[in-house]
Parts: structure tokens; C-alpha cells; sequence
């Protein structure tokens, strides 16, 4: 348990707080270097993917031995200076792959975009129609206890 707390707490300081710091470093300077900007650009493309992946397969990875372990590892290698793993990682696999498949992704999202719209649309109006029945509920509630308030007791 301890191990496994030391190593997502690992994870979180050399996969995403010092790469964080370094790109922050890289965009603040007088003048950025491009290619340097172009590596944190595929390194946080890349722990994006990663991180999407390993929501989706969870239940199926994170059983494996030393999973957390590997997982800190490829991180650092991603970035470490030694390996800049992050630039051939990407222009070897990731790149070719979304470039292949680009315009099926575009389509998707398109897709996807106009289904979320449709979906909020008419999720909007039947939240606007509750509303107005709720509303006219309440007024006439209040108008009815207000009627009686106002109507003469009969006299005994």
C-alpha cells in the first residue's frame, strides 16, 4: 500500500508537476525555442492518450505487477533528457497513426459534436418546460392560499 502511495505520488511530481514546470519554463522564456515547445507539445499529447487509455483499460492493466512502476518509468522516459523518448514515441507511432486515421476522427467528432448539441438542445428544452410547470404550479398554489386568505369567514 505505502509502495503504491510512494509511486502515484511519483508519478504525479516526474509525469506531470516537473514537466508542467519545464514547459512553463520553456513558454516564459524571451524567446521560446521552437523545437523545445515542439517536444512538451508530444510529450503532453502523448500522457494524454496514456491517461485516456489507462481510464478505459484500468480494470485490466492496473492488476499487473509493478504496473505503477512501469508506468512512472515510461514517464520519465518520455521526457528525460537522455532519451527525449516523448519526440520518437510520436513521430514513430502516434503521428503516422492519427494521420492515418484523421479524417475518420474529424467525422467522429463532428458526429459527436452534433449529437452533444441535439442532446443538450432537447435535454434544454424539456428542463425549460419543467420549469414553467413548476412555476405555474407554484403560482397557482400561492394564488389559491392567497384567495383564501381573502374570502370573508361566514359568520357563525
Amino acid at each position: 500500500m505505502a509502495v503504491s502511495f510512494i509511486t502515484r505520488l511519483l508519478t504525479l511530481a516526474l509525469g506531470y508537476a516537473y514537466p508542467a514546470y519545464e514547459c512553463y519554463k520553456t513558454l516564459e522564456r524571451n524567446a521560446p525555442e521552437m523545437e523545445q515547445l515542439r517536444f512538451w507539445c508530444r510529450y503532453w499529447i502523448l500522457l494524454a492518450f496514456l491517461t485516456a487509455f489507462e481510464r478505459l483499460a484500468d480494470c485490466t492493466v492496473s492488476w499487473l505487477p509493478m504496473y505503477g512502476e512501469a508506468k512512472l518509468a515510461l514517464v520519465v522516459l518520455l521526457w528525460h533528457p537522455n532519451t527525449m523518448g516523448a519526440r520518437r514515441v510520436y513521430d514513430d507511432y502516434l503521428r503516422p497513426f492519427l494521420a492515418a486515421h484523421e479524417t475518420d476522427i474529424d467525422r467522429g467528432l463532428l458526429e459527436l459534436r452534433a449529437k452533444a448539441t441535439d442532446a443538450t438542445a432537447s435535454h434544454l428544452q424539456a428542463a425549460v418546460t419543467l420549469g414553467r410547470a413548476c412555476l405555474f404550479e407554484a403560482i397557482s398554489l400561492v394564488s389559491s392560499r392567497l384567495q383564501a386568505t381573502r374570502r370573508p369567514k361566514p359568520q357563525e
